[in-house]
């Protein structure tokens, strides 16, 4: 079993900050890239930030210089910094894993439960 475990959500006044955690446990034998993907009420899920195990970082255009993805290898952690937070970036905020399990050769997705974000206005 695979649990991605957010933290961090909450309510913030546009122009703020807050910082979003994901732990992955379980039978992990390879990570290949974590990310955040964010949905609002009525609007489909929607890549927010992803960081691959080479560091690579892929953020999309609406957060671009606002958040900054980061991640921890050794405790299998990923961050997202977010800052100067609008109220469009109100939505709850899914973590997300493309993950290896030991025993399994095949890489699959994974999903936290997610964390909502409030930004008020």
């Amino acid at each position: 079993q695979v649990q991605l475990v957010e933290s961090g959500g909450g309510l913030v006044q546009a122009g703020g900050s807050l910082r979003l955690s994901c732990a992955a446990s379980g039978s992990i034998f390879s990570i290949n890239r974590m990310g955040w993907y964010r949905q609002a009420p009525g609007k489909e899920r929607e890549l927010v930030a992803s960081i691959t195990s080479g560091g690579s970082t892929n953020y999309a255009d609406s957060v671009k210089g606002r958040f900054t993805i980061s991640r921890d290898s050794a405790k299998d952690t990923v961050f997202l910094q977010m800052g100067s937070l609008k109220p469009e970036d109100t939505a709850v905020y899914y973590c997300h894993a493309f993950l290896a399990r030991f025993g399994f050769s095949a890489y699959n997705n994974y999903w936290g439960q997610g964390t909502q974000v409030t930004v008020s206005s």
